[in-house]
């Protein structure tokens, strides 16, 4: 366990965003790796990939559900100095994990191919998503036990074995990539389901890892039998903070399947060259999403010790150092926008179809940049309601305007972008009043 309510508010910051951006980064290889072989299968196996790839938002959805209240809650247990809650709330959070496991795996094997064809572009742009999802439902299931386990730590503010194990299991999957999508060493090609079975095989090694740690390294939080007991008003304090974060990144993936499903009228091209833009502009956001996940324990740990100055501190320095590096991020999109996209498709109308995304999208960056610090502060307050009231502001400020945009004559994919962006700008103004009021409500400045 470390103790966040002491020293310096902005050395705690660097020091948890450091660990978590190295890991962020090396998923940022894992994806532009995982890109490059599929982009080599063709527009319809990009699509298709990419297509299948949103229903990851949903599953960010039931982990952010998981996590964030498990982060909170053993936060605000460390700033009280309350191991006990802090383990009851560890426990109860692997038994949701293996619950919400057992759920995506029905779901997706249930579900996954009535949603392939309602977004996909074509048959074979269908067939591949399909296929991808077959085998990246189990990588999807063992998440919630990878995702309970992390937030745990995070909660006592420790991130570096977490960053390890996700390093590892990230460089696992970049081994696998090219000998299960292409048949490098082994003559035998699985395509995209080569890409799903990687994910799924790395997945698991990092979930036997970090259960390991837990077994021998980790002492504050640990692995209890008679805590794992259900225990129902446990399930309540997480779900309170978690089911509307979760909502969060549901509401998100409605906003991106509402994106491919307008955007299918364009075809594949157009869908393959918005996924190439979208794991692009994900890559992107990774340090910036590093600042802003380190605000919630150390804001969580001085609410529960009732620091409530290092609390406000800790949003504002998070605030500031996110507004920088995505300011940076921003110039490098608009200046050459193409060195990002050109290195995984060699398609012309692939090509100008994400640079063309990248280019319009880039001017949103710092805006979520706040808003990913925003979400940060909510949880750490123990209150989630916020984050899921901004985004619902955002989800229904562009998907009404862009239906009806699709129908209009002229209709362009660039209509798409700048309301995107617009949108994103009018969230960020949202998300800044709704933080200022929660700071008011539940962390209020002494006189």
């Amino acid at each position: 366990m470390k103790d966040l309510t002491q020293g310096s508010i902005r050395r705690h910051i660097l020091e948890m965003a450091a660990p978590l951006a190295a890991g962020m980064m090396v998923q940022m290889l894992y994806f532009l790796v995982d890109l490059y072989f599929v982009a080599r299968l063709g527009d319809a196996a990009l699509a298709g990939v990419s297509t299948a790839g949103n229903i990851m938002f949903l599953i960010l959805g039931l982990t952010t559900m998981l996590g964030a209240g498990t982060v909170a809650l053993i936060a605000h247990a460390v700033g009280r100095k309350d191991p006990a809650d802090a383990n009851l709330i560890f426990n109860q959070s692997l038994v949701l994990a293996v619950i919400c496991a057992l759920v995506t795996l029905a779901v997706g094997y249930g579900f996954g191919g009535r949603y392939m064809h309602s977004v996909g572009a074509d048959a074979a742009t269908t067939a591949r998503g399909i296929e991808y999802l077959l085998w990246y439902t189990p990588g999807l299931a063992m998440q919630f036990a990878l995702v309970a386990m992390s937030s745990a730590l995070r909660g006592t503010g420790i991130v570096k074995p977490a960053m390890v194990v996700q390093m590892l299991t990230v460089v696992l999957n970049i081994i696998l990539a090219p000998v299960l999508i292409a048949g490098w060493g082994t003559g035998y090609a699985m395509g995209v389901a080569g890409a799903g079975l990687a994910s799924s095989l790395a997945i698991a090694v990092g979930v036997i890892m970090l259960a390991v740690y837990f077994v021998k390294l980790e002492k504050y939080v640990h692995f209890s039998w008679a805590l794992a007991r259900p225990h129902l008003g446990t399930w309540k304090r997480l779900l309170l903070i978690g089911l509307p974060a979760g909502g969060e990144f549901a509401l998100v993936f409605v906003y991106m399947g509402v994106i491919y499903w307008i955007i299918k009228q364009f075809g594949a091209a157009a869908q393959a060259g918005f996924g190439i833009g979208t794991r692009v502009m994900q890559a992107i956001f990774l340090p910036a999403m590093a600042i802003a996940f380190a605000v919630a324990p150390i804001a969580g740990q001085n609410f529960g010790a009732r620091q409530i100055a290092r609390v406000h501190e800790t949003f504002r320095s998070a605030a500031l150092l996110g507004a920088v590096v995505m300011l940076t991020l921003t110039l490098l999109a608009q200046w050459r926008p193409q060195w990002l996209i050109s290195a995984f498709t060699t398609e012309a109308d692939v090509t100008a179809v994400g640079v063309d995304f990248l280019r319009i999208i880039s001017w949103n960056f710092v805006a979520s940049g706040f808003v990913f610090t925003c979400s940060s502060l909510f949880q750490g307050l123990g209150n989630t309601l916020p984050s899921l009231l901004s985004t619902g502001t955002r989800l229904i400020s562009f998907v009404l305007p862009a239906i009806w945009l699709s129908t209009q004559p002229g209709f362009r994919l660039e209509h798409v972008w700048y309301l995107s962006v617009a949108t994103v700008a009018l969230q960020a103004v949202v998300s800044y009043f709704m933080a200022r009021d929660q700071l008011r409500r539940r962390a209020p400045l002494p006189a």
